[in-house]
């Protein structure tokens, strides 16, 4: 691959065959023999540009006009650019590097991931969406993907990055996603953990573990009852009684991960990187139920790349950790060691913002580790809207105002909309400050769907046009802003440059 001199393609003439401006993401000017290829950006919308001869010329899907071809940067197109140049493609972190799944909502944020990584080894899931997500933003992880490959083509960026189909808890959707493109599972088995389990009484927990069959209990017995397992400076014995709760608790869970590893994980045709989440519940993990999990991942020979316990204290969306952090480095240390003795990493779940503990995991994780963010880059493209569209900020938030009942359903948070001050109280100027605030931070995360795609009695959207355009004109603030926050994040976990 060679770089082009940027003045081979015409925007002038560009200019004049789309009827409005065109903005060329110089980086992205790039030669394939006999043609060169760019990605353009003319209002909202993104166009590959191919100018010469040559296959990747005739493959592209677009309107030609003598030797230049406008090209729509669509999924059709986006799988020839893959095609040539596959550093476009999402692949596997098979070297384990310390990884940060960077959740874009809008399809906008990439370019200034790769602003924030400038300098890094850490490896970036641009392409990171959950089925909630998808179906919050109408897009597919199609979509998803072809965002992440365009931007990763217009800034240049050559070292690699993954797509993620999060908390995926479905076969069909599991081998959608894979089909797809996605190169990390993040397996979401909380619907066959029995929460149910934990708050039994001796009694009852012994009637349910005696309805289990016979011989599934003396496997259990035999292998692990009484046993000593020494990791690290910790021993931990697997008495009855907490033998019996993590055998009913996650035996089911346990059966379906097997199931989908070696359906899936093991048949696919290329690296596949394998996460187990166990966050989803109503307490945290256990160090010692994290023990348990990890010998029956080994016993039954299923190979994870990162697993997600639920750690002591609250992950919720767009604010930092809630809980005491004396106990979050105790927890953190036995769960981080459990982890580095069965050979896989840690990953942290709703990751963004908690930069009170970021210190912690960078001191604690003695190597590599996974950390989720997704919601805070749709709140910088909030900030945006606030710096920049006050009336359009205002209606936003009056709209996320009505829909966050709608919204709570989905969302474990502890919101307090009577702490938020009342927008006839803020100037305009001042609008900003509603993104220091937990409590309007946490209004503005979880509506996001609704601000997006609801839409007004003649079927037009009601905002989500309005911030779109907004982010086309003002892209490269946005990239600022997501530089600057994604950075913090980045420094704040050790990943420095």
């Amino acid at each position: 691959m060679e770089l082009y001199d940027s003045r081979q393609i015409d925007t002038l003439a560009l200019e004049t065959r789309l009827g409005k401006p065109v903005k060329l993401y110089e980086k992205s000017v790039t030669s394939l023999g006999e043609c060169i290829i760019a990605l353009i950006r003319s209002e909202k919308d993104k166009y590959l540009v191919a100018q010469g001869s040559g296959p990747v010329f005739d493959e592209l899907t677009g309107d030609v006009a003598q030797t230049c071809k406008i090209c729509p940067a669509d999924h059709a197109n986006r799988l020839v650019l893959n095609k040539y140049l596959p550093y476009t493609t999402p692949v596997a972190n098979t070297s384990r590097r310390p990884s940060l799944g960077l959740g874009d909502r809008l399809g906008e944020a990439t370019a200034g991931h790769i602003q924030a990584l400038s300098g890094t080894k850490v490896f970036p899931f641009f392409a990171q969406q959950s089925i909630r997500e998808l179906n919050f933003t109408g897009r597919s992880f199609d979509d998803v993907i072809d965002a992440a490959a365009y931007a990763v083509f217009q800034e240049g960026y050559t070292t690699g990055y993954g797509a993620d189909g999060d908390h995926l808890k479905k076969c069909e959707d599991i081998e959608k996603s894979l089909k797809q493109g996605a190169t990390m599972i993040t397996l979401d088995s909380s619907e066959q953990i029995d929460n149910s389990i934990q708050g039994l009484d001796t009694d009852a927990l012994l009637a349910r573990y005696q309805q289990l069959g016979e011989e599934t209990r003396t496997m259990y017995e035999k292998l692990y009852q009484e046993q000593l397992i020494t990791i690290g400076d910790e021993m931990y014995k697997l008495d009855r009684t907490h033998l019996m709760q993590d055998v009913l608790t996650y035996h089911k869970a346990l059966d379906f991960i097997q199931m989908v590893y070696e359906s899936y994980i093991c048949t696919s045709s290329r690296p596949i990187d394998f996460e187990i989440s166990i966050d989803e519940t109503d307490t945290p993990t256990d160090p010692k139920s994290h023990v348990f999990i990890a010998l029956e991942l080994k016993r039954r020979q299923v190979l994870v790349s990162t697993l997600a316990p639920r750690f002591i204290g609250e992950f919720q969306k767009g604010i930092d950790y809630i809980g005491d952090l004396d106990l979050f480095t105790a927890d953190l240390a036995q769960h981080a060691a459990i982890a580095d003795h069965y050979g896989y990493r840690l990953s942290i779940h709703s990751g963004s913002d908690k930069f009170s503990i970021f210190p912690i995991l960078a001191k604690t994780i003695k190597g590599s580790f996974h950390v989720k963010t997704a919601g805070t880059n749709w709140l910088e493209a909030v900030r945006l809207v606030a710096l920049k569209d006050p009336s359009l900020y205002r209606r936003m938030h009056e709209h996320a105002l009505k829909r966050f009942p709608d919204a709570k359903k989905f969302y474990h948070v502890t919101t307090r909309l009577d702490r938020i001050s009342a927008l006839q109280e803020v100037e305009d100027s001042e609008l900003w400050r509603y993104l220091e605030d937990d409590n309007a931070r946490q209004l503005l995360h979880i509506t996001y769907g609704y601000l997006l795609r609801d839409e007004n009695d003649t079927g037009a959207k009601l905002l989500g046009d309005d911030l779109f355009g907004l982010l086309a004109r003002e892209e490269e603030l946005y990239q600022t802003l997501l530089a600057k926050h994604i950075g913090k994040h980045l420094s704040l976990l050790g990943f420095s440059k």
